[in-house]
């Protein structure tokens, strides 16, 4: 059975809520399409590629903004056979997710960051492309008048609000991907690249499942989150794995969604709401 599962980020609550159903219903819909037609890999990054070009979400158009304004964007893709392409601090580009894939695809090196991720993605055809959106800078600017912004942790202004996207597949074969996306948090130091971009933090797969994360980035890299859970698969339903993971750092701000190879479904989430959908051939279920 075809499954795909899609998250749009986790938090203390999920603004305008109902657009926001009604978008990952969208996004799933084309998800669905192409995983049956091309297979898992495909399909994560055809729903994370419309995510991006989806200003509700912040990734691609609509990123959050760095203290000088910037949209520095990081993105990464993963198969369960180990391949992995990324980029982070990523500017001035359509679907950094498109760019990731081309890491992984074209080159033999991992990960990709700021003005060389930039170049490369120049290199093959993507062309320029503010990201910028009205919005993200009224945010930004609400965020200085609170204060200033150098300090230790700099999440604790947003009121445990992350809006990372990432997607997890398993085709009809049985293979396994995953890719996430984010702007990261409004007024982050300018070259802070978090957890989307490190196979393993945010981002990974492996023979035995595939995971994506939202939430704190800093955490999720400090306890290799996405790892840890995918590892655990190995042995445990996604659902235990990855309740199991949040267990283990109750003050983790996080959540989870995965899908092992034994072909279990599941998601978590420490923080107070997180928006998710679940699709398969059967049905499509959202939060």
């Amino acid at each position: 059975m075809t499954q795909l599962i899609v998250h749009g980020g986790a938090g203390h609550g999920i603004a305008d809520a109902e657009r926001v159903r009604k978008e990952i219903a969208l996004v799933l819909k084309a998800g669905m399409m192409r995983l049956q037609e091309q297979g898992s890999l495909e399909a994560v990054i055809q729903i994370v590629q419309g995510m991006e070009d989806n200003p509700i979400f912040n990734c691609g158009t609509g990123s959050t903004l760095n203290l000088d304004g910037e949209a520095e964007m990081d993105a990464s893709v993963m198969t369960g056979d180990g391949r992995f392409g990324a980029v982070a601090a990523l500017q001035r580009v359509r679907n950094p997710i498109l760019v990731a894939r081309k890491v992984m695809d074209e080159t033999d090196h991992l990960l990709l960051v700021g003005d060389g991720a930039l170049q490369f993605a120049r290199r093959w055809g993507f062309v320029d492309w503010d990201s910028v959106t009205p919005e993200r800078r009224k945010a930004l600017e609400e965020m200085k008048e609170k204060g200033s912004p150098y300090f230790p942790h700099l999440h604790q202004h947003f009121k445990d609000t992350y809006s990372t996207v990432g997607a997890v597949a398993r085709d009809d074969e049985g293979k396994l991907a995953v890719a996430t996306s984010t702007g990261g948090i409004t007024g982050k130091l300018p070259g802070r690249v978090g957890d989307s971009a490190i196979c393993g933090a945010g981002t990974y797969a492996c023979s035995w499942g595939a995971v994506s994360a939202t939430g704190h980035g800093e955490e999720i890299m400090r306890h290799m989150l996405a790892f840890r859970t995918g590892q655990s698969m190995k042995f445990l339903k996604t659902s235990i794995a990855i309740q199991q993971s949040l267990m283990e750092k109750p003050a983790f701000r996080v959540g989870l969604i995965g899908i092992d190879w034994r072909g279990n479904v599941g998601l978590g989430y420490s923080t107070k709401a997180m928006a998710w959908g679940y699709s398969n051939d059967e049905k499509l279920v959202l939060f």
